[in-house]
Parts: structure tokens; C-alpha cells; sequence
């Protein structure tokens, strides 16, 4: 998580980890085009409400007594004046991304402070494990805050309990004392770290592409490569059918995954400012035509029966494990994917990802558009007992040995600007990096799962377009239920809000 997943990685994303839970009518009317032929949106399905998954943990209590250790020296070589003996304790969010790199930038840390004791403790329930600790004001040192259960982001900004980064933006990279550790980091990460402006709360490590994931070997079996219209994708789902494949699957139990290729398709018909509207919580933002048009364009899949059947009942590793198996062809997630199934994606399966089909001729962005942006966001709480020592651990993570370390044990890319020279980079990674290529300036990033954790799973996510997705509400009714919940969102005086810079 991802955020968020953002991964629920998560982000991005998350939770349990079993093995096993595992061209058509393109001119039915000539003149018509998609929009026009989508309005016909029909019957709704019965399928049971899926409930929310819960996240297996093992991480254990926490080392702050609550006092703040005194501010060691700065120097060259500790630019950021950490105690060279105080206690530093870290709490890693265990997903898709597993925590390998985590620990062996740990390694570094305790080889650079070898005075100081180093805690260490990896979770999937980073909410209910961590939040009493905010609470109580014992907070660890530095937090991979992802997952199904990772903390608000605007409401920790709001209630001023992170600890602002700009220190360790500032401070010399590890790896060339010239060079600040902001100029070493790829275009958006800090700003996607800051809200409203101004401070930076988050470090996002990772840096994920977002988009439809599948297989090229299995689009070959079917003498087909990635569809880039709409049309192309609805026939090859219905050849797809023929052959006893479903087109798509998802996961059904943590729908928020759905916008990882939704959000940029909107984007792409109507341009980014639909999504700057919708983050901002502009009034009628869920209701511009190009919210219309992708709803109505991802409900044709189930209205056709091209959704794996069951996908509501899966949760993210069951959705994945499917689509591995070949059971479906596309899956709406994050690069992350790769390494969360890595045991279960053949040998032979060419992973790689595309960004969102053309809707029509009239969209406002060319093919390629995507969304792309940083993941497993970390960050440092203001009552923290070592800060200096958790805002050193990530200068060593934005170091480009451990941007390495993290890329080949995860098959993703790092916030670090560079770290993959003379590594062999997997299908799937090689493909992100392809598709960032092909986007060029065309990298969407939408605020919202950061912004609005709970609005955007709980309420966009489940209850709007999940319903949705399962046949158990229309495109219509679902635009004005996710309309009511933003503007229900917009005027809670109590929710911290946040608009894109101008």
C-alpha cells in the first residue's frame, strides 16, 4: 500500500498472505461513438457485499520512553547532528515489497552508529499497532506508514504530529557530499510529500507505476497485444470469453485498487484537471462528463460478463493469484505486483503493464497516459525519541547502494534519481520503465489516497465503486453517492483539507 497504496503493498498494498486464496461493437452504429453506445448501461447483479480484510502482524512494542535524546554533534560525516548513542527504532510495513531493504539499510546504520542500539519490528497493521503509540506519545523513530491500515496522512498533517523533512532534504546526499539529498530524487517526490505547500511530512520511497498489468504471452496465445482503445479492449475481452477467460479481475474485498487504472483513464478523457478538481473537493467534480464516461466504460465489463466470477469476494492476493494462474487477462495494480507474486507468475509470462486504453478520438490526453508517482511513504514522528536518527536512517535509504539493494529484492524503483545501472531488470520493472518512457510528461498523480484515506477507500473505494463493479449499483447512481460523500467530506470542519497548487 502501495498508498497507498500509496500502495496497500497497498500502496499499497497490504494484508493476508496466503499462498493460494485464491472489437466488440465498435461501430454497432455508425456515428455513434463510445459515449453515446455506453449510456445503454443496463442490469444489476446479486452478488453478496464483500467485507472488509483484515492484515496478519508481527511487530512488537515500542522502545521511546517519551523523552527526546539530546542532539548529537553535526559534522561531515553526521550532517544532520545525530546522537551517536541513542536508541533509533524502526516499524516497516510488510507487503508486496517485503522488507529486505529495510533491513539491510538497518545494517548500514548500525555499522555507522555502532554505539547505538537499533530496533527493529515489521507489520501489516500499522494503524492499530502504531496509532496508540501516537497516542500515548511513544511513537517509533521512522514509520513506513502503508498499507490497508496505514495511518490518515492529512489527519497526522492536520493534528501536527509528523516531523518535518526538510533537514534531510537539505543535508548532503550519502553519496555526493555536493549534492543536497533533494537533487538526487526523482521530479514530484518532494512535492508529493508536502500539503498545502511549504513543509515536507513524507519521504516516498518507492516510486510505483500504476496501470492495467498483464501478460504478453497470454495476450500472444489469443493473437492480440494491449489493446489502446476501448473497443479493442471490450473485443478482446469477448474472444477472451470464448476461450473460457475472463477479461479483468480485481480485488473485490479492497476495490480502492480499481482507480490505480480508473483514475488515470479519467484523466486521459478529460485531463488532469478533472482529477486536481476531485482532489480539491470542488463542488460537481464527480459529476464532469469524463467521470460519466469512464464509469460508464468499467461498468460495460461487468454488464458483459467479462469480470472474473468471484471477483468480489477476493481479496488482493486471491485477485492476483487468479490473474497469475492466467484465469484473467488484466488486473488493475501497482509495480509492486511483481514481487508480491513472484512465486506464482510463470517463468514464461512476459509481465508488463499499459496504461489506459483511448476512450475515443476526443480524449484530452494521448495513449500512454498514466499514473505514476512515489510509494511507501515514510515518515517521522514529531514526538519521535531519536528524529535526527530516523531522518539519517532515510538519508542512507536515498543512498543509491541501498536504492539497488531495494530494486533488486523488489523489482520496483526507488524516489532515488538513478540505482539500476547494471542490474538485469526484471519484465515487469523493464516494462514500468518503458511506460514511464512512452508517458513522458503525461504522468498523472492523484492526490486523493493520500489526502483522504478514508474517503478514498472506504467510501470511493467500497462502498461507491465497488457496489458498482459487482453489478449492485449504476454508473449514475454511484457518480451521485461518491459526489455526496466528497461534498460530506468537504464540509466536516474536523478533516484537515488540502488543494493543488496553482
Amino acid at each position: 500500500m502501495g498508498s497507498t497504496s500509496a500502495r496497500d503493498t497497498e500502496g499499497s498494498t497490504d494484508e493476508a498472505r496466503t499462498d493460494e486464496t485464491r472489437r466488440h461493437g465498435a461501430g454497432a452504429r455508425a456515428g455513434l461513438g463510445r459515449r453515446a453506445l455506453m449510456k445503454r448501461s443496463a442490469a444489476l447483479g446479486a452478488i453478496a457485499l464483500p467485507g472488509l480484510g483484515l492484515l496478519s502482524a508481527c511487530a512488537s512494542g515500542g522502545g521511546n520512553s517519551g523523552t527526546k535524546a539530546e542532539k548529537g554533534k553535526k559534522t561531515t560525516k553526521n550532517p544532520l547532528g545525530v546522537n551517536e548513542t541513542a536508541p533509533m527504532e524502526m516499524v516497516i510495513f510488510d507487503g508486496g515489497f517485503g522488507t529486505r531493504y529495510a533491513e539491510d539499510a538497518k545494517a548500514v546504520y548500525e555499522k555507522t552508529y555502532p554505539k547505538a542500539t537499533v530496533k527493529f519490528a515489521k507489520t501489516q497493521k500499522i494503524q492499530s499497532v502504531l496509532q496508540p503509540r501516537f497516542n500515548g506519545g511513544t511513537p517509533p523513530d521512522l514509520i513506513d506508514n502503508s498499507g490497508a491500515q496505514q495511518m490518515d496522512m492529512g489527519v497526522l498533517v492536520g493534528k501536527k504530529q509528523l516531523t518535518d523533512l526538510t533537514p534531510l532534504l537539505d543535508a548532503p546526499s550519502v553519496d555526493d557530499p555536493a549534492r543536497k539529498v533533494r537533487d538526487t530524487l526523482r521530479p514530484g517526490i518532494v512535492e508529493m510529500g508536502q500539503f498545502d505547500g511549504a513543509p515536507v511530512w513524507i519521504m516516498y520511497y518507492a516510486y510505483t507505476v500504476y496501470g492495467v498489468w498483464y501478460s504478453r504471452t497470454a495476450l500472444a496465445k489469443l493473437d492480440a497485444t494491449y489493446p489502446e482503445t476501448w473497443d479493442e479492449m471490450l473485443a478482446l475481452c469477448e474472444k477472451a470469453k470464448r476461450k473460457g477467460i475472463a477479461g479483468w479481475t480485481y480485488p473485490g474485498k479492497h476495490p480502492y485498487y480499481i482507480p490505480f487504472s480508473l483514475y488515470p483513464f479519467i484523466g486521459k478523457i478529460g485531463g488532469a484537471e478533472v482529477l486536481d478538481a476531485i482532489d480539491n473537493l470542488e463542488p460537481k467534480a464527480w459529476q464532469h462528463p469524463a467521470v460519466k464516461a469512464a464509469f460508464e466504460a468499467y461498468y460495460e465489463l461487468y454488464r458483459k460478463g467479462y469480470i472474473l466470477p468471484g471477483t468480489p469476494g477476493l481479496d488482493h492476493r486471491g485477485s492476483q493469484g487468479a490473474w497469475a494462474r492466467g484465469k484473467a487477462l488484466f488486473i488493475p495494480n501497482g509495480s509492486w505486483v511483481e514481487n508480491e507474486e513472484a512465486r506464482f507468475i510463470p517463468e514464461d509470462f512476459e509481465l508488463s503493464v499499459g496504461a489506459p486504453s483511448s476512450l475515443d478520438a476526443s480524449d484530452k490526453l494521448p495513449f500512454g497516459t498514466l499514473w505514476a508517482s512515489g510509494g511507501e511513504p515514510f515518515i517521522v514522528p514529531a514526538r519521535a525519541g531519536n528524529p535526527e536518527g530516523g531522518m539519517e536512517q532515510l538519508r542512507i535509504m536515498l543512498s543509491e547502494a541501498s536504492s539497488r539493494s531495494f530494486t533488486t529484492s523488489t523489482k520496483s524503483l526507488t524516489a532515488f534519481n538513478g540505482g539500476t545501472d547494471g542490474i538485469e531488470l526484471s519484465d515487469g520493472l523493464k516494462s514500468a520503465v518503458a511506460a514511464l518512457e512512452k508517458a513522458g510528461g503525461n504522468v498523472l498523480n492523484p492526490r486523493m489516497q493520500d489526502w483522504y484515506v478514508k474517503l478514498q477507500k472506504e467510501q470511493i473505494g467500497v462502498a461507491g465503486i465497488g457496489e458498482m463493479m459487482a453489478g449492485r449499483a449504476t454508473p449514475a447512481e454511484t457518480i451521485r453517492k461518491i459526489q455526496r460523500f466528497a461534498d460530506d467530506t468537504a464540509k466536516d470542519s474536523s478533516i484537515k483539507h488540502f488543494k493543488h497548487q496553482k
